[in-house]
C-alpha cells in the first residue's frame, strides 16, 4: 500500500487540498472529496498559475473573471446533492473546472461563458480530460428566457446582488440553485430548492463568502437621496 510520503509531489498537493482546505471547511459528502481527488485541477488552472492549482485561492483566468477557490466549490457541490439523473446548468463556464466537476455527480452538465475565448477553452479542457457528458455554449447567462427547457440543478459560479427570479423559475420540480448573494462586504451561499408539487421554493443561506461579480445579472442602484 502506497503511503502518503510515496506519492509524487503533485498527488500529496491533492490530498492536503483536500484535507487542510476543503474538509475543515465543513465538506463531509464523500462523493464529493473523492471527485476531487480524482479530477486532475492543474488541467484546468492556466499555466502561468499552474503551481497554485491546490492553493485556497482564486485564481485569474482572463476576461475578469476567476476559479473560485476549491474549498467554495466544494460546499456548493455539497449543498447541491446532485444526484446522478440530475441535469445541470452552470452560468460562468471559466475553464471548466467546475462543469467538470459536476458532470462527474450528474447526468449532463450546460455550462454557459459570456467570452467566447474562454468557452472554447473550457470546451477543449474537458475534451482533454474525458469529459463527454458536458457542453460549453457562449451565451449571455443573464438572459434566462433565451435558455431552452428546465433543469434539476442550477449554479452560479460568481456573486450577484440579489437572486436571479427568472433562473428559478427555469428550476424543474424538487430542483435547488445555488449562488452566492450579496455585496462586496457582505455575500452569502444561497440555496433555493423548489417545491415538488408547487411553484413555491424555499430559501438558505447556510454560510458566508466573498466571489467575484457574474457580469449581466442586476446590480442595485447606487444613487443616495
Amino acid at each position: 500500500m502506497t503511503t502518503l510520503q510515496e506519492l509524487p509531489p503533485l498527488e500529496q498537493a491533492r490530498y492536503y487540498m483536500v484535507e487542510q482546505q476543503i474538509r475543515p471547511w465543513d465538506v463531509h459528502d464523500e462523493r464529493v472529496l473523492a471527485l476531487l481527488l480524482s479530477i486532475r485541477r492543474e488541467n484546468y488552472v492556466p499555466a502561468e498559475h499552474r503551481s497554485l492549482a491546490f492553493v485556497d485561492m482564486e485564481l485569474p483566468i482572463g476576461y475578469g473573471e476567476v476559479m473560485l477557490a476549491p474549498r467554495v466549490e466544494a460546499r456548493l457541490l455539497q449543498d447541491l446533492d446532485v444526484k446522478p439523473t440530475d441535469r445541470i446548468l452552470e452560468i460562468g463556464a471559466g475553464t471548466g473546472f467546475m462543469a467538470a466537476l459536476l458532470a462527474g455527480l450528474g447526468q449532463s452538465v450546460l455550462s454557459l461563458e459570456l467570452h467566447q475565448p474562454l468557452a472554447e477553452l473550457a470546451q477543449r479542457n474537458l475534451q482533454a480530460n474525458g469529459v463527454v457528458n458536458a457542453e460549453v455554449r457562449c451565451a449571455d447567462g443573464s438572459k434566462a428566457a433565451a435558455i431552452e427547457g428546465q433543469f434539476d440543478v442550477i449554479v452560479l459560479s460568481g456573486s450577484v446582488a440579489k437572486l436571479p427570479l427568472d433562473l428559478i423559475e427555469k428550476l424543474a420540480p424538487g430542483g435547488r440553485l445555488a449562488a452566492i448573494v450579496g455585496d462586496s462586504i457582505m455575500m452569502r451561499a444561497t440555496i433555493v430548492t423548489r417545491s415538488v408539487d408547487t411553484p413555491q421554493a424555499s430559501t438558505r443561506q447556510p454560510w458566508d463568502t466573498i466571489a467575484p461579480r457574474l457580469v449581466g445579472f442586476v446590480e442595485p442602484s447606487r444613487f443616495q437621496f
